[in-house]
């Protein structure tokens, strides 16, 4: 299914490889396109956004409890920090890690970014709760041994989301304790 490719950029050069143009072109043409969506994103997209239920609170709660704070993701770095600086500027500077497209495929190498992510932190994965709303997201934190949450969007439901320690729709009900009641026991 398309939605299991990460990247829209990438999900728009699997549409033209299927339509059977020549991978060249697909490069130049993907490229392209990735650097438009994220200009598009970032000007008129990113500042719309609305956080998504029980984000802020669970944030202001690890704050509160000096937890080290950390983000893996298939976005470029960029709309990752353009976003902390719109949504949740209050906690922007206190990522210690972000890790986009940059730093990697997130959904590659036996979960390398989450690796290399608690390496920066100097954590260990038994002592660290991912959030993704993802299945190649979650693959990625399981391969790298870190106990996860999902909560899927409407992009990702219905997904079977398998070794989850825990799948909901939103962060609305749950407090950071409830969490590690849940997924860390």
């Amino acid at each position: 299914m398309i939605h299991e490719i990460p990247g829209n950029a990438n999900r728009f050069a699997h549409e033209l490889n299927r339509q059977g143009y020549h991978q060249n072109e697909i490069d130049h043409l993907a490229k392209q396109f990735a650097k438009i969506k994220q200009d598009i994103y970032i000007k008129k997209y990113l500042p719309e956004l609305e956080l998504r239920p029980g984000v802020e609170n669970i944030l202001q709660e690890a704050v509160a409890r000096k937890i080290p704070l950390g983000i893996v993701s298939t976005s470029h770095e960029p709309q990752i920090h353009a976003l902390l600086a719109n949504q949740l500027e209050k906690f922007h500077e206190l990522f210690k890690v972000v890790m986009g497209k940059e730093s990697g495929r997130k959904t590659e190498n036996g979960g390398y970014l989450y690796s290399k992510c608690l390496e920066k932190l100097e954590l260990q994965p038994e002592n660290v709760l991912v959030i993704e709303d993802s299945e190649p997201g979650l693959e990625a934190a399981i391969c790298a041994n870190i106990p996860t949450a999902v909560f899927y969007n409407d992009y990702t439901f219905g997904s079977a989301f398998k070794g989850a320690r825990l799948v909901a729709p939103d962060l609305s009900t749950f407090s950071l304790k409830s969490l590690e009641k849940i997924c860390l026991n």
